[in-house]
């Protein structure tokens, strides 16, 4: 059949189409082969050649990076490009190769944090699946693939396992949250134990592992050129059979994922439960980055024809009732309640009088953002960084949407960056809501860990948003904030305080993917082709004519 050979990304100019849907147009839904950065309201034309960036404005078009080995592997290496590397560069990349694991001879991953300092190990000496994600994209743009593709094949061979939390048996399509290699130095034999959230805190499965698994996915597609792994029948029914988890029919009314606490990158009790933006905006990049690499045989066009009608609906529905600015929330502090129709304006019955009051300081005339969470009666007003730089990636937001988000991060630079980039969400909560939200979580007391806590890990995705926007001066600031401790500090996990001032008080020292997270950040400023691999291009076709406030197209 030649229809599976155009599906997928065998020819990166190839365009995949359903003939049978007429409704759904795929045409413009797809990667290109060129990646255009548009250059925004804010887009500073000396920022570019303040970095000294070599390959010049004209060649960010292209669409997958080259595979060739960053100019920032080591020092040495500085007379390849023309910026002078920071003296952590070397330091970056020898701290992220003692971090990796390997089974039966073949590097795997990378484990969670090599802290030698820290009396108790727990699960930090493990592969987190979404903890590896900035390391795979390190050693993609650093040219060295085998270890993601190692690591693909090792956690889709997971995947089959059967998995059980007590008595009770998981979906199928399950990814694990991370695995441990056990070492048998007699028998000479290796290993593996995975969690698939039975002895996670709080016995809940890690829903972001399979997203983000495609995601990377992808990702490798794009950078290597291989089409070859993505096509493989073990990764089209890995795909499928996550896909399956997320798109199967139930009893909900929104086409975003019911998900529970502690189920993400925020994995303890945080009061996300419901419907929080960072599950929504990696489920909409899987699904998108999915459709890009299923083979449209007779079940590949199924499953195709389920995402864009998934799409279409996450689209509208995130764009028109999680995104809030100066207008929209002026507009829901005026909503009336109880109304009961199909014209109903408040359909979520969200009740004024429950807006926080740091909201209305919060919020800048110029700027916007996706709230945390929208279900019935309950708005979650909270800014995370995750969701929302995430959103901008897989072009969830719009390209005005966007613009905006970066607009928040300026207005409130002290705020949401402060001292160290980034904070994983804004604000902190304390006193009786700490109490009620968190279950009086010790560790998640306010402005530290998930509360509020600063992530330098983030830095790659604020980075990634920055330089696809247009507002890489952004990114380089940020960058320059982290440059001035994190190496001295000892690559800490995350930050304390208010403006993350402060080691955070029971951070893992050398965290891998903090050190991950500054080596993406510093290759993608350097080459920001590489950032055609965990991007994707805006679709008109998901876009819905919403009215909003003038600071979109400001």
């Amino acid at each position: 059949m030649d229809a599976p050979k155009e599906a997928g990304l065998r020819n990166v100019s190839s365009v995949c189409s359903i003939p049978e849907m007429d409704d759904f147009e795929l045409t413009k839904l797809l990667d290109r082969p060129r990646l255009t950065i548009k250059r925004e309201r804010s887009f500073d034309e000396r920022s570019l050649s303040e970095m000294s960036i070599s390959r010049g404005l004209d060649n960010l078009d292209i669409a997958y990076s080259p595979g060739g080995r960053s100019g920032f592997d080591t020092p040495a290496s500085s007379t390849r490009n023309s910026f002078e590397p920071h003296p952590m560069i070397a330091e970056a990349w020898d701290s992220l190769r003692r971090s990796l694991v390997h089974f039966r001879g073949q590097p795997v991953g990378t484990i969670a944090a090599y802290d030698h300092a820290s009396e108790e190990v727990l699960n930090y000496d493990q592969v987190f699946v979404r903890d590896f994600v900035p390391s795979a994209l390190a050693f993609l743009m650093n040219g060295e693939p085998d270890i993601v593709k190692n690591f693909l094949l090792k956690t889709l061979q997971l995947q089959g396992w059967e998995k059980k939390v007590d008595r009770f048996k998981l979906g199928e399509g399950a990814m694990p949250a991370s695995f441990k290699v056990l070492h048998d130095p007699e028998r000479k034999t290796d290993t593996i134990v995975a969690d698939f959230g039975e002895s996670a805190i709080g016995r809940v499965a890690p829903v972001d592992s399979g997203f983000w698994w495609i995601i990377l996915l992808r990702a490798y597609t794009k950078s290597t050129g291989d089409l070859t792994l993505a096509e493989t029948p073990d990764c089209q029914k890995g795909m499928r059979l996550i896909l399956n988890l997320c798109l199967s029919e139930g009893f909900d009314t929104f086409p975003t994922l019911l998900c529970a606490d502690g189920c993400s990158m925020i994995d303890r009790r945080m009061g996300i439960y419901g419907y929080p933006i960072e599950i929504q905006a990696l489920f909409f990049m899987a699904l998108r980055c999915s459709l890009a690499m299923l083979k449209l045989d007779a079940e590949g066009k199924e499953f195709a024809d389920r995402i864009m009608k998934r799409l279409h609906a996450l689209s509208f529905h995130m764009r028109s009732y999680f995104w809030i600015d100066f207008q929209q929330l002026n507009d829901i502090y005026r909503y009336k309640t109880e109304e009961y129709s199909h014209t109903a304006v408040n359909k979520f019955n969200v009740i004024p009088d429950s807006i926080p009051d740091w909201v209305f300081d919060f919020m800048p005339t110029r700027g916007g953002y996706f709230v945390g969470n929208v279900s019935p009666a309950r708005m979650d007003f909270r800014w995370f960084a995750l969701g929302n730089c995430v959103a901008i990636l897989s072009s969830l937001a719009t390209p005005e949407q966007a613009s905006a988000i970066m607009d928040l991060f300026e207005a409130r630079w002290e705020e949401l960056v402060g001292e160290m980039p980034i904070k994983i969400c804004y604000p902190a909560i304390e006193s009786h809501e700490w109490r009620i939200v968190t279950g009086c979580d010790p560790k998640n007391t306010r402005w530290s860990y998930h509360n509020g806590g600063s992530w330098p890990v983030l830095l790659w995705l604020l980075t990634a948003a920055c330089i696809k926007t247009g507002r890489p001066q952004i990114a380089r600031r940020a960058i320059e904030l982290a440059e001035s401790r994190l190496l001295k500090d000892g690559w800490p996990e995350y930050y304390d305080g208010k403006n993350g001032r402060y080691i955070g008080k029971q951070a893992r020292k050398y965290q891998t993917w903090s050190i991950a997270g500054y080596l993406v950040a510093k290759m993608m400023l350097e080459d920001p082709s590489h950032l055609g691999m965990i991007s994707l291009e805006d679709d008109r076709q998901l876009k819905p004519i919403i009215k909003r406030s003038a600071s979109w197209t400001c």
